[in-house]
């Protein structure tokens, strides 16, 4: 019996070579893995939520945990998200406002273009030297 060959014509080859990729670039969003950060007796956690290069906007939910300290970040002004050789603020905090012991909400920033190969969140908390960094490869 005899097979039959198909020639896929080179711009067909890529168009689906880029329907592919940002299949796989949303899926992998819909992946990513909660980081987390434990220093000074206050535990950070952050997921990302839709991160995917069709959004327009990113979500990263955050969670803070402590025993001992009073949480009053202003996660508006103490954040800041590398990408793409680009620094941006948060647009907005939805969720717990500032003080207590245990904390959660979402920062909100607009998404970045091109569309990163990795994205790092800083959270600056007060009385610390150095930022807490979560990162993650978004490729």
């Amino acid at each position: 019996m005899a097979t039959a060959k198909r020639l896929v014509s080179p711009a067909a080859w890529l168009v689906f070579m880029l329907m592919t990729a940002g299949a796989i670039t949303a899926s992998r969003a819909a992946e990513l893995e909660t980081r987390t950060s434990s220093a000074q007796s206050v535990t950070v956690k952050v997921t990302p939520k839709n991160v995917a290069s069709s959004e327009k906007v990113w979500d990263f939910a955050v969670v803070l945990d402590t025993h001992s300290a009073d949480l009053g970040d202003d996660l508006v002004k103490s954040a800041t998200l590398l990408a793409a050789g680009s620094r941006q603020s948060p647009t907005a905090w939805e969720g717990a406002p500032p003080g207590g012991h245990h904390r959660a909400g979402t920062l909100k920033f607009n998404a970045v273009t091109p569309y990163p190969d990795k994205v790092e969140l800083q959270i600056q908390r007060p009385g610390e030297n150095k930022p807490r960094l979560f990162l993650w490869n978004l490729r």
